[in-house]
């Protein structure tokens, strides 16, 4: 039986429906009145589990939104505006261009093929999504089998983090591995089995003898997590809540590892008073090294206050990746982050806010926005047994 915030859930995500796709809130805010890549594939991968008709048929409507206005060399939209006009506004990133938004396409295309079997849907998609894969193959730069992200260049888009942004290589694998599951190739076979050789051995202190950045590896000390980035000048090592909860969906690394990562995850969630995990942890504090960095990368107002946004704040669409990602392993602990993202989307009359201050527990951002409901259906539906292709 479903419950009453649940259903608010689903009808937020139908409100926020337009012919066009899903847009990022039902608030009468521009900027969120958009078809939004990584927020529409997400609110269909929502869809998809709970099973409603009209509402996988937007997400058919997103992803068919987003590859007509592919950039010829690949690129997938940050985001695309219709005016009122007819007119239509394309924004492929901010301060710099984004680059999750590829794997996210590919992921939302596959998942979908999957769960409907519409496989003229694929067929059609299939050369936007063979674009995006050389693009991405582009943006490794030295043919190393790791992309190069710009700091801003994925949803942490105010946050420090720049390099070989381990989020971003996950995700990218995921996206391999859904596509391979499809139209299956030894070459994507190939390649799936390099990326997943190179995450494993450079992004945790091991026995790599062979390191990608040797300097940086030999002073990496052990931690319980994926490292959040390589980049030329080291490790970037805080604890990044997305790019492990998809690690685990996809048994990155050995039995033990995963263990003592969900280990670490599950005494950082108790510990704090939302008791979900925050985006990125420890806070960066003004007297912090990292704060100019982060002071200074907004294009307009400041808002990553410690334990906020992305700087330590709660996200209940990540706790709901993360949830479906111990949902195997842990499901009492699933339940009550499944309570907890309730309990915060109810906040203000079902506000569904967009993340919430960790410490204090106030909310941050927009109202009603879809992917706080997705997280939150996701969580629900691995629940009850639902699985989306990994």
């Amino acid at each position: 039986m479903k419950s009453i915030i649940y259903n608010k859930a689903i009808e937020l995500l139908h409100t926020a429906s337009s012919e066009n796709g899903f847009l990022a809130s039902a608030e009468s805010v521009s900027n969120y009145k958009r078809i939004w890549a990584r927020d529409g594939v997400i609110c269909g991968l929502a869809a998809l589990l709970d099973e409603d008709e009209k509402l996988v048929q937007n997400f058919k409507n997103t992803l068919t939104t987003l590859a007509n206005h592919q950039h010829e060399l690949g690129h997938i939209p940050s985001n695309v505006y219709f005016k009122e006009n007819e007119e239509t506004e394309v924004s492929f990133g901010g301060l710099a261009g984004r680059v999750d938004t590829i794997s996210w396409f590919i992921v939302g295309v596959c998942n979908y093929t999957w769960s409907t079997n519409d496989t003229e849907f694929f067929t059609e998609m299939k050369t936007n999504i063979e674009k995006g894969f050389q693009l991405l193959q582009a943006w490794e730069f030295n043919n190393n089998h790791l992309i190069y992200v710009p700091r801003s260049g994925n949803w942490a888009d105010e946050y420090i983090t720049e390099g070989h942004i381990f989020y971003d290589q996950v995700l990218r694998l995921w996206a391999l591995r859904c596509y391979q599951a499809i139209q299956p190739s030894t070459d994507v076979s190939e390649k799936i089995k390099a990326i997943k050789t190179i995450i494993e051995a450079n992004y945790t202190k091991g026995k790599n003898l062979h390191p990608y950045h040797p300097r940086a590896y030999k002073s990496l000390n052990n931690k319980p997590y994926w490292m959040a980035s390589i980049n030329p000048s080291g490790y970037q090592t805080m604890f990044d809540a997305f790019g492990n909860s998809i690690a685990i969906l996809l048994e990155l690394g050995d039995a033990s590892f995963r263990e003592n990562q969900i280990m670490y995850a599950e005494e950082l969630r108790k510990s704090l008073k939302l008791q979900l995990l925050p985006a990125f942890w420890k806070p960066i504090f003004q007297n912090d090294e990292d704060w100019k960095l982060l002071e200074h990368n907004c294009k307009y107002e400041f808002r990553n206050y410690p334990y906020e946004f992305h700087n330590g704040g709660t996200w209940q669409m990540v706790n709901g990746f993360y949830g479906m990602a111990i949902s195997e392993k842990l499901p009492d602990a699933l339940e009550e982050i499944i309570a907890a993202i309730e309990m915060l989307n109810v906040k203000e009359d079902y506000g569904f806010y967009e993340n919430f201050n960790t410490k204090k527990g106030t909310p941050n951002g927009v109202k009603l926005c879809t992917w706080s409901a997705a997280g939150q259906i996701l969580a629900t539906q691995y629940n009850r047994g639902k699985r989306l292709l990994i």
